[in-house]
């Protein structure tokens, strides 16, 4: 066990954090629903600004109006709008996603692609969105950086001044191993939301303030 107060290496922080969340949670996935990379696609689509749960509640209503892609790319943005319309930003969202399904057709024959490159090609796909897919629809090796995961990364020193979610993507598979990269998207994610919350995280009963750089800040923040 690392103490607060002891020099810790980057290699050690890794190998700290990787043993921790393998041990208390081996299994974490995404929390939101979908039975289809076409239904993945739209879910995080919508998940942009916009939590987990009330994507949750939109989805089945969504994929009742326009089960295939095939559906969606005929939709007029009035009727997904309308579907769609208690998620954040559902104006920009609805042209996103009738593009998605446009642009999925027109040139990837209706299948979501597997690359990270192919599949930044699609409307309302970002990079952290394309590593999303890629990971959990493809187990491939990417690390999607959201605020999450880069809130997370930081405070426990995984990352160090990082400039932007790509500069932290970057940090961060350099030192994870390949096979865990995918899994330590959702470790990150869901520590963030549930533990290292950004208002008030919960840095008391925390498994990782041993070493964490955050904790041992406001320790000494509080001891002056």
């Amino acid at each position: 066990m690392f103490l607060i107060d002891a020099v810790v290496t980057k290699k050690e922080r890794f190998q700290r954090v990787i043993a921790y969340f393998s041990e208390h949670m081996p299994v974490a996935e995404t929390e939101l629903h979908y039975d289809s990379p076409y239904e993945l696609v739209v879910a995080v689509i919508l998940s942009a600004q916009c939590t987990d749960k009330r994507v949750n509640m939109i989805t089945p209503v969504f994929f009742n109006h326009f089960p295939s892609v095939e559906i969606l790319a005929k939709a007029t943005h009035e009727e997904v709008f309308e579907v769609i319309r208690s998620c954040s930003y559902p104006n920009n969202k609805a042209r996103h996603l009738i593009g998605f399904a446009q642009t999925l057709l027109a040139s990837f024959n209706g299948i979501v692609p597997d690359t990270v490159e192919e599949l930044q090609k699609l409307p309302g796909v970002g990079r952290k969105t394309a590593n999303v897919i890629a990971s959990v629809v493809f187990n491939k090796p990417a690390m999607a950086v959201d605020t999450h995961v880069f809130r997370v990364a930081e405070r426990i020193g995984l990352t160090t001044n990082a400039r932007n979610p790509l500069d932290s993507e970057r940090q961060l598979v350099k030192y994870l191993p390949e096979e865990v990269i995918s899994k330590a998207h959702h470790w990150l994610i869901l520590h963030g939301r549930y533990v290292c919350k950004a208002r008030k995280p919960l840095c008391e009963s925390c498994g990782l303030n041993d070493f964490c750089r955050y904790y041992k800040n406001l320790k000494k923040e509080t001891a002056k």
